[in-house]
């Protein structure tokens, strides 16, 4: 899809995509906008003794952006999946797939909050190694991860809390178990994404 044309399928009354959907994209815009500001970065001769580690973040952040867009995909299907599912008479054996589509449900927005973990803590230790000039850039990308991060513990809340999902298993946790790691999961994006926007407040003089 082009931007304008899933914002145009957002917008119609269809299930999908949807917010976890949204969440998705946004985490790949935070990660995209970073690799920016490390493209301005890397070659910069002020910047010499942080050219390997430039470097690698470019490559980290754009394989971030990719996983988010997959992520983006994974749960749109994975709430189809659920609504088609549960329409099917009960007796039909293509119902024995339901509960692995509600767990999935579940385990797609986790794996976005994590991913916004990683991808502000990253962002922390760009903010002094990058380009001060994009410094606003790189605010702005934690501002968005961490966006992403909260709308997908959303998701991870409703669902947990519905009592929709299979009972938690040791490798993949969900209902309540699933809700406690995402506070933590969440909490840590925000204070990740205050340090972010402290630093670059710093490098701007307005902290």
């Amino acid at each position: 899809m082009t931007v304008a044309s899933f914002l145009r399928a957002l917008a119609e009354k269809t299930p999908t995509p949807g917010g976890g959907a949204v969440s998705g994209v946004v985490g790949s815009l935070a990660s995209s906008l970073a690799a920016m500001v490390v493209s301005y970065s890397v070659g910069r001769k002020a910047l010499e003794a942080h050219q390997p580690k430039l470097a690698e973040a470019h490559r980290t952040l754009g394989r971030a952006a990719d996983l988010f867009i997959r992520l983006a995909d994974e749960d749109a299907a994975a709430y189809q999946a659920v609504r088609d599912l549960s329409r099917l008479d009960p007796s039909d054996p293509a119902r024995a797939g339901l509960d692995e589509a509600k767990a999935a449900c579940l385990q797609v927005p986790m794996a976005t909050l994590a991913a916004c973990g990683d991808v502000l803590l990253l962002l922390k230790e760009l903010a002094g190694i990058s380009n001060r000039h994009l410094r606003s850039d790189l605010a702005i990308a934690a501002v968005l991860a961490e966006a992403a991060a909260r709308s997908s513990w959303w998701n991870v809340s409703i669902n947990a809390s519905t009592g929709s999902v299979p009972a938690s298993t040791e490798s993949a946790p969900h209902g309540q178990d699933a809700l406690a790691q995402a506070d933590r999961l969440r909490e840590r994006c925000i204070g990740l994404a205050r340090d972010v926007e402290r630093a670059c407040g710093e490098l701007n003089g307005d902290v």
